[in-house]
């Protein structure tokens, strides 16, 4: 007997709509994830896009990788991630992410190579440079050095925190919830490296990335570049009122932060370093290109 099997019909998924409720917007793309062919899923209902991504978390394994403008190897750094630091995701290929970083949401394309699964971390380097013991042991071969700033998941292990690449020294880590309350302090650490352009703390910093991450290493998160953070921190000084230690100046396209009501820190292209200089000495650089040196004077706190 040839009977025919009825099999029963499967049900097609539920599909997901998306409705924009007006014309689609222009987006800062350097803080919103959408490029031509591809735009981040939560942007769906106010842009559109040809295509949608739902972001796919991983994290940062090198000591540090520039997070690069285009795919292509020479293009400009536009930020730098940090050993331990999340990347999500919104288009891998065997080359390259592109998606934005997990700090603060800044956009752009990091080597695949620097990213792997998302880790959890709980801790975070504190000094300016930190070797990674291949064993617990000071006298052990170093497989690497990592940043401030790094973050790893470590466990205590001795004198080190064991992690899944080596071991880092206790006296050179510290746990994420252990922040600093001053700031000024935070940057001063930094002075001396090299100012790069993009740089967050790995061989290099910049201006705005020096203010981030001082702020940061005190729980403070703010954007990346300057005209963002000029909006994003604090609240404008009174224009009769005396600078004084942790406000934040604002130039042109330059961020600098006072540590008194004279000098200020800042990590500069004149001198290519993180330096402390008298404030009116670089208002008198910026005069000569600049009518109105000083775009704004900002403070936290009361």
């Amino acid at each position: 007997m040839n009977a025919k099997t009825s099999l029963p019909r499967a049900t097609p998924p539920e599909r997901i709509r998306f409705k924009l409720d007006g014309r689609s917007v222009k987006l800062d793309t350097r803080i919103h994830a959408a490029r031509g062919d591809l735009a981040d899923l939560a942007l769906a209902g106010i842009l559109f896009s040809a295509h949608y991504a739902r972001a796919v978390e991983l994290t940062c394994v090198a000591a540090g990788a520039p997070v690069l403008a285009s795919d292509r190897p020479k293009a400009q750094a536009v930020s730098e991630l940090l050993r331990g630091e999340s990347f999500h995701a919104l288009d891998v290929t065997a080359d390259w992410a592109w998606g934005f970083c997990g700090h603060d949401g800044y956009v752009g394309y990091v080597r695949r190579e620097a990213l792997d699964m998302r880790e959890t971390t709980n801790s975070r380097i504190v000094t300016g440079t930190a070797p990674l013991f291949s064993a617990p042991d000071i006298k052990s071969p170093i497989a690497d050095y990592w940043p401030r700033g790094a973050r790893f998941a470590g466990e205590a292990e001795g004198d080190f925190f064991a992690c899944a690449d080596g071991y880092v020294h206790q006296r050179h880590a510290a746990a994420l919830d252990d922040v600093a309350s001053d700031w000024v302090a935070a940057a001063e650490a930094y002075l001396g490296q090299p100012y790069v352009w993009g740089g967050r703390g790995h061989r290099g910093i910049d201006c705005s990335g020096l203010v981030q991450v001082a702020l940061g290493q005190c729980g403070i998160k703010v954007p990346r570049d300057t005209d963002l953070q000029r909006e994003g921190i604090g609240a404008p000084i009174a224009p009769d009122a005396a600078l004084r230690r942790g406000d934040f100046i604002f130039f042109p396209g330059h961020v600098g932060i006072m540590t008194d009501g004279e000098h200020i820190l800042h990590a500069n292209a004149h001198w290519m370093s993180v330096v402390i200089e008298p404030l009116a000495d670089l208002v008198g650089r910026l005069a000569a290109d600049h009518a109105e040196p000083i775009l704004a004077r900002r403070r936290i706190g009361a």
